[in-house]
């Protein structure tokens, strides 16, 4: 009977324990322990050049802080690297000006960033006729 307590004494403690290992995850998790919620984050500004590593500067109330960000090289820099769209396909071939047109709709605004909700974008029509079937070469037995 004392064994039987005493093991769920035990199993009592282990639980306990355990409840408060998570709370303390939980607590160490807030990388900032600011309790203010409403920060507004200016855009991601590159260490060098347009695009690559840089910085992202951020107030809420009295408080500022600073958080790395990354710009992808290949960034539309037209809509900024902060708005994220859904594109459509391309569209056909305008023979007047050479040009391809698309367009996109706004899926995220990342950190509160202004964002168009619809964008266009064009590219020149591609010169090379692409063919969906490619002749294969076999090696001829004559």
């Amino acid at each position: 009977m004392q064994v039987r307590s005493l093991l769920l004494l035990l199993a009592l403690i282990l639980v306990a324990a355990a409840a408060e290992a998570g709370k303390n995850k939980k607590e160490k998790t807030k990388k900032d322990g600011s309790k203010c919620e409403d920060w507004r984050w200016g855009p991601c500004v590159p260490n060098s050049k347009d695009c690559g590593l840089g910085y992202r500067e951020g107030t809420c109330k009295d408080e500022s802080k600073k958080l790395k960000c990354k710009i992808p090289c290949n960034w539309k820099k037209k809509f900024g690297a902060d708005c994220k769209y859904k594109f459509e396909s391309w569209g056909g071939c305008s023979a007047q000006t050479g040009l391809k047109t698309r367009s996109g709709i706004l899926k995220k605004a990342l950190y509160n960033a202004q964002c168009e909700e619809t964008v266009y974008v064009t590219k020149p029509c591609s010169s090379k006729i692409k063919s969906k079937s490619k002749a294969k070469k076999g090696k001829g037995k004559d």
